[in-house]
């Protein structure tokens, strides 16, 4: 029996001290060494075999948080895990207690490709992996073509399309050996919610852009133009999902979705959930009432939704654990799943072909709080995502 466990891990803006990465803002030494104290406890706390990180701008700033988390559980096990001395050092609890170091681990950048100047920057992924890589890691971003989607007008007729030449952030795909398997992992970070302004020609900045000349329209448009990029990354990354299953490879996805589990854009990622039944459904070339898809049919239809079906990891835990809530982020008011860890039925547990299942989920969220209650504790530095990581085992 192999165990693993698999981690996505929103940083929150991971640069080193003194760099401008948006307008005006960056860290001093002293706010900088905070944060990265403060993710290298989390690293320890985590101590995932496999973890995709977002909103990584600089490699080396990551680098440095990796390799204070390995020195700090270095000095853990010193203090806590028996020498051979010890009658009792071969108890399975140390075992599990013991902080496995990623000396020799591989680490996967993929930058942005819209990365600018100070100011003006914008951040990459990553993919850390104890068990090394197969391969070359896979970066996908700018699309070889741009991608055209067709809209039709509600009464027929050309509604013109939406083109999307390049992802606002990367896909980084790797293909991680884990005991017998190897295992595909996509890591994300899709566009967020915020509003996109169209800035005229000549103009200093979008006219929605000013609050003090609030426009709720041309906002709310903003938010449109976001969804359909969003939406459209989704399917992106959906295509890739479908190629990998197809050649019979297990899949993980897992990121910052910008989402919860049932907005349009998770379940395009996450693929169709199959009827019970469509031997009651009209077939498609039906010529009277009477033409529907047969009993063998309906089986072929389900075992195609099926095999390429994606399943959320904090889902199965809370049915499996009768838990009640689980949430990665918390903003006015809401709080939510945002961040997401995938498992192609290769997972499953009532997959009869499966590989493997998870047999426990955790999320580290207690840093997070509401920024709607003026009350609240707030503290820039640390992360405003959970982290969550999936433990999984792999059947002999």
């Amino acid at each position: 029996m192999t165990q693993f466990s698999i981690a996505s891990f929103n940083v929150k803006n991971l640069i080193s001290e003194n760099q401008e990465y948006y307008t005006f803002q960056s860290y001093t030494p002293e706010e900088y060494a905070w944060k990265a104290d403060w993710l290298a406890d989390q690293l320890l706390t985590m101590d995932a075999d496999i973890i995709g990180f977002q909103e990584i701008f600089e490699e080396e700033a990551l680098k440095a948080v990796i390799k204070d988390a390995d020195e700090r559980g270095a000095e853990l096990n010193e203090a806590t895990i028996p020498d051979r001395s010890k009658r009792y050092h071969r108890k399975a609890i140390f075992r599990k207690l013991a902080y496995q170091p990623y000396t020799d681990a591989a680490l996967a950048f993929a930058p942005n490709i819209h990365d600018g100047e100070p100011g003006h920057r914008r951040p990459g992924v990553a993919v850390l992996s104890r068990y090394g890589f197969v391969g070359e890691p896979e970066i996908i971003q700018e699309l070889p073509e741009p991608l055209d989607i067709p809209m039709q007008d509600i009464g027929g007729g050309d509604g013109g399309h939406y083109r999307l030449s390049r992802l606002s952030r990367p896909v980084l795909k790797v293909r991680v050996p884990v005991g017998d398997q190897v295992i595909t992992v996509f890591n994300c970070h899709l566009k967020s919610k915020l509003g996109e302004f169209v800035k005229p020609a000549g103009a200093e900045h979008a006219p929605e852009s000013d609050l003090t000349q609030y426009d709720p329209v041309a906002r709310a448009l903003g938010g449109l133009r976001s969804a359909l990029r969003r939406m459209a990354e989704a399917w992106v990354l959906r295509r890739a999902i479908v190629e990998e299953i197809k050649l019979g490879r297990p899949v993980v996805v897992m990121g910052d979705f910008n989402d919860g589990e049932h907005a349009v854009s998770s379940e395009i990622i996450s693929g169709e959930v199959p009827f019970k039944n469509y031997s009651w459904m009209l077939r498609h070339d039906a010529k009277t009432g009477r033409d529907r898809y047969s009993t063998d049919e309906n089986t072929q239809i389900t075992e195609a939704i099926d095999s390429v079906r994606l399943h959320s990891a904090e889902k199965l835990f809370v049915r499996k654990s009768l838990r009640d809530m689980v949430y990665t982020a918390a903003f006015g008011g809401v709080f939510e799943s945002i961040d997401q860890i995938y498992l192609s039925r290769h997972f499953h547990p009532e997959f009869n072909g499966r590989i493997g299942e998870m047999e426990y989920f955790s999320v580290l969220n207690d840093h997070l709080t509401d920024g709607s209650h003026p009350e609240a504790p707030y503290n820039k530095l640390a992360s405003d995502h959970g982290q969550i990581i999936a433990h999984m085992r792999l059947n002999d």
